[in-house]
């Protein structure tokens, strides 16, 4: 009741982002789409699996599918899969480079728990 008595008549409502990709992520992604100019973008997942439960997803798409969420960043276009846009919601997508490893890591505000080798995590 009281978001109703603050929120002025006619004034958009701005929904949160269900992702947010860093600078890191969205120019690693123009790098990667630059070699594949059939696709359009990439797409963001969970699947059931590891020993926590879930884990993402994260794989070059050619079109938006009819119930993916689709966010444009800097010119970077992510699809969110259905069924995993709750779990999603107010993540941060992030590219990380060490002497080791480079990969997409995901900062996600949701998550309740998450497996010894942090592979797969609980809601």
């Amino acid at each position: 009741a009281e978001a109703e008595r603050t929120r002025c008549r006619g004034c958009p409502v701005v929904a949160q982002s269900p992702i947010l990709e860093t600078p890191s992520a969205v120019n690693k992604i123009k790098q990667l789409l630059k070699d594949k100019p059939e696709h359009v973008g990439v797409k963001v997942g969970v699947r059931t699996r590891g020993c926590n439960g879930l884990s993402y997803t994260l794989e070059y798409t050619k079109t938006k599918g009819d119930s993916d969420e689709e966010v444009i960043q800097d010119g970077v276009r992510v699809f969110i899969e259905k069924k995993a846009q709750l779990t999603l919601l107010g993540t941060e997508m992030d590219y990380v480079e060490d002497k080791l490893s480079s990969e997409f890591v995901f900062n996600n505000p949701n998550i309740k728990g998450t497996c010894g080798c942090g592979e797969s995590f609980n809601i």
